[in-house]
């Protein structure tokens, strides 16, 4: 997954008590906002400024490998901000012609189902268990592969239920189910390079737990990643 976990903050974003507006993105409308994308990206990812462009043509790259997968989904985060002329702050912005409200991006969670007759996702086959293998088969195995979102959502009430990265999650997850005949539960699963403690850090604070195997099934082979899962 890819998700952006700064060492520091390197500007303050909105408060996740804002409540910003989650919407879902047509894959029109992501070829259309892939520059405020990408800036959300390199502006959130705490690395080195002289890496900016580097980190934003990256994950442009990623992001359009995945858009082309079937049943892709991408959901943004909107935070309102109030824009006009010059001096409106002093006054009422009701009460001035020409204030108007822009939508700034906060952050963004896409993925994609796991199709159990198509190419596996990195080899996530290798990672699961036949239990979640036959969820997949059921259309009800959903990969979350990308999760934007700026670094107090990480260090801020991870674990309340309206905080950013959790509010991504679910509703990529509630989408899908919708979508299925039944609706029956869907699970989010992921995988997360071994060594990136940051990333396993964060996402475990937001209710992913790591896969667990039935005794009396093969257990995956060790690889170079984790599997993670979210949901019921």
């Amino acid at each position: 997954m890819t998700v952006n976990v700064p060492v520091r903050r390197r500007r303050q974003g909105p408060s996740p008590l804002e409540g910003e507006r989650i919407r879902r993105l047509s894959r029109s409308q992501v070829e259309d906002l892939r520059r405020e994308l990408g800036d959300l990206y390199a502006e959130t990812a705490g690395g080195d400024p002289s890496a900016w462009n580097q980190d934003r043509v990256r994950f442009l790259r990623r992001l359009a490998v995945d858009v082309r997968r079937p049943g892709f989904a991408l959901l943004v985060a909107e935070s309102a901000v109030l824009q006009g002329s010059a001096g409106a702050e002093s006054a009422g912005a009701a009460e001035i012609p020409g204030r108007w409200e822009v939508g700034v991006l906060t952050g963004c969670a896409y993925g994609f189902p796991v199709r159990a007759d198509g190419p596996w996702w990195r080899g996530l086959d290798g990672y699961l268990p036949r239990d979640l293998l036959r969820l997949a088969a059921a259309g009800r195995l959903f990969v979350i592969s990308g999760l934007v979102v700026h670094s107090q959502v990480r260090t801020q009430d991870p674990g309340r239920e309206w905080n950013l990265a959790r509010r991504l999650q679910r509703r990529l997850l509630a989408d899908r189910t919708a979508g299925l005949t039944g609706r029956p539960a869907v699970l989010g699963v992921t995988l997360v390079d071994r060594g990136d403690t940051g990333t396993l850090q964060a996402l475990r604070s937001w209710g992913w737990r790591s896969v667990t195997t039935d005794p009396d099934d093969p257990a995956p082979a060790l690889g170079p990643c984790r599997a993670l899962v979210f949901g019921p």
